[in-house]
C-alpha cells in the first residue's frame, strides 16, 4: 500500500521563530499518526533550525524549489547539494513557479533529474489553468506535463518520486476541484505512468492532490483510490487545520 502524505507548503510565509512555534504546535496536536507521512516545506531560511528542532518529531522536511545546477553564478538560487542532508523532498514545478517565475516543462525536467542525482525526492507538480480547463484541455495538458517532467528517467527513479496534481484555478482561491474530479485526474496521472513505465511503477508511485484542500474536504479527497495525499497551502499554516487533516487521513488508513 502507498503511504499517504500530508505535505504542507508554507510558501513565502513564516519567520524562523514562527516556523518553530508552528511545528511545535502541530506536533502537540497530531500525536500518534504513523499511518501518514507528515511533510513540512518551510522557506529556505527555516530549514536548518527546523531540522534540529524536529529531530525528535515525526516530520519529514522539504524545500520549495531548487536549481538544476550544483553551483555557479545564479544569484538567489539554491542547489540540490545545498539541500542534501537538510531535507528529504523538494517541490518542483509548482504552478506559482511556472506562472510567476517562468518555469517550463523543460526546466522542471532538469530540476527533477538534478534532485534525484542528489538523493532528494522530487514532488513534481502538474496542473491546468482555468482557460485550459474550460476548453476541455485538462487531459492533454496533464499528459504532456507528466510526460515532459519524467523524460529520461528510469522506472526506478519514477516510482521513487511523488507527483502532485494541482489545478491552477483551485490554488489559493478556496475553489477546490470536486473529490471525484480530483480523483479522475489523479487516475489520469497514474494512467500516464502506466503507459510510460508499466503497472508496477504506476501502482507504487504516490500521487497527491493540491488545490484548496482543507479539513472539510480532505475526507472525500482521500477516499479516492488514486489519491495518496494532499499538497496543502493555506490550511497548513494553521496548526489545527493541518493536524485535523493528518488525523482524518490516519483514520481512513487505519486497519
Amino acid at each position: 500500500m502507498r503511504k499517504p502524505m500530508m505535505a504542507g507548503n508554507w510558501k513565502m510565509n513564516m519567520t524562523v521563530a514562527e516556523a518553530l512555534a508552528l511545528t511545535l504546535q502541530i506536533d502537540q496536536l497530531v500525536g500518534e499518526a504513523t499511518a501518514v507521512e507528515q511533510l513540512l516545506c518551510p522557506p529556505f531560511l527555516c530549514l536548518h533550525p527546523l531540522k534540529e528542532a524536529a529531530a525528535a518529531m515525526p516530520f519529514s522536511l522539504g524545500a520549495q524549489n531548487c536549481h538544476w545546477q550544483d553551483s555557479g553564478a545564479f544569484t538567489g538560487e539554491i542547489s540540490p547539494p545545498m539541500l542534501r542532508g537538510l531535507v528529504d523532498y523538494v517541490i518542483i514545478g509548482h504552478s506559482e513557479r511556472r506562472q510567476l517565475f517562468g518555469e517550463t516543462d523543460k526546466s522542471v525536467n532538469k530540476k527533477t533529474h538534478a534532485a534525484l542525482t542528489h538523493q532528494l525526492t522530487p514532488i513534481v507538480c502538474v496542473g491546468e489553468s482555468l482557460d485550459q480547463n474550460e476548453r476541455g484541455e485538462t487531459a492533454a495538458v496533464i499528459t504532456a506535463q507528466v510526460s515532459a517532467a519524467l523524460d529520461g528517467l528510469s522506472a526506478g527513479q519514477v516510482q521513487s518520486l511523488v507527483i502532485a496534481y494541482e489545478p491552477i484555478w483551485a490554488i489559493g482561491t478556496g475553489r477546490a476541484a470536486t473529490a471525484q474530479t480530483a480523483g479522475e485526474i489523479c487516475g489520469l496521472v497514474r494512467a500516464v505512468l502506466r503507459q510510460l513505465h508499466g503497472n508496477a511503477v504506476a501502482d507504487l508511485t504516490r500521487v497527491l492532490y493540491g488545490g484548496s484542500a482543507n479539513p472539510d474536504n480532505i475526507s472525500a479527497i482521500m477516499e479516492q483510490p488514486d489519491i495518496d495525499g494532499a499538497l496543502i497551502g493555506g490550511a497548513s499554516l494553521q496548526a489545527r487545520s493541518y493536524a485535523d487533516m493528518v488525523k482524518i487521513t490516519a483514520e481512513i488508513y487505519s486497519p
